[in-house]
């Protein structure tokens, strides 16, 4: 099976201690098999970054879920038990578990917020279900052992976007107009739809003026 990763830079050695703790399902090397959405991952690394956004493609050696030489937990979906096993990881930096390969749907911005609430105790774990029903599909692979990285092949790797002066301005714009400091101007930016779409080169949003990137952009924002 073919996945993904996306940053602002090509993936060419994969080390497990330059991984970030505190992940869905902890410190580990993360892929997805939506290529879609490791473009968005890109471009948002790249602009934070200022450089290039990098999409690296690695071949997945699925026998693994057979060989009992790994241990593998899979999630097919949000349920409670991937929430229990979220929440489990991100609240310390140490090993939360023994796996090799945890797969399942990833906890975006959206759901990241949603899971400070329930931890802020402002909603509940059913109430949190409620707010999925309608979320967009997602996937993640986390290889978390050094054993893991057996059943990864790198395949090839593409720059899709290189960063032009359109975000810089937008997020400016934000800060003066809402008095909000760039910090915040900028999580409300990478985190829209509309971001999403500058992202895709398919929707060449790119290719508009930052003031109408702008109009949009409040739009949705209801701002």
């Amino acid at each position: 099976m073919k996945v993904y990763h996306g940053s602002y830079t090509a993936i060419h050695e994969i080390d497990l201690t330059k991984c970030a703790p505190k992940r869905d399902f902890g410190q580990g090397f993360y892929v997805t098999k939506l290529r879609e959405q490791a473009e968005i991952f890109a471009v948002r690394k790249g602009n934070r970054k200022r450089t290039e956004s990098v999409i690296t493609e690695f071949e997945f050696d699925e026998d693994v879920y057979e060989d009992s030489d790994f241990k593998i937990l899979v999630f097919p979906d949000y349920n409670s038990d991937w929430f229990d096993f979220v929440i489990k990881n991100r609240k310390t930096r140490k090993i939360a578990h023994n796996y090799d390969i945890v797969e399942g749907p990833v906890a975006d911005d959206k759901i990241q917020t949603r899971i400070q609430s329930f931890l802020d105790g402002v909603i509940t774990k059913e109430e949190f279900f409620n707010q999925l029903k309608h979320h967009e599909p997602s996937h993640q692979i986390c290889f978390c052992t050094v054993n893991s990285l057996k059943a990864l092949k790198k395949a090839d790797y593409k720059i899709i976007y290189k960063v032009d002066d359109i975000n810089e301005p937008i997020i400016g714009q934000l800060v003066h107009d809402y008095q909000i400091d760039e910090t915040k101007a900028a999580d409300l930016f990478f985190s829209s739809t509309i971001f999403g779409k500058l992202a895709d080169v398919e929707t060449k949003f790119y290719l508009k003026d930052w003031q109408e990137i702008y109009k949009m952009l409040k739009k949705e924002l209801n701002l």
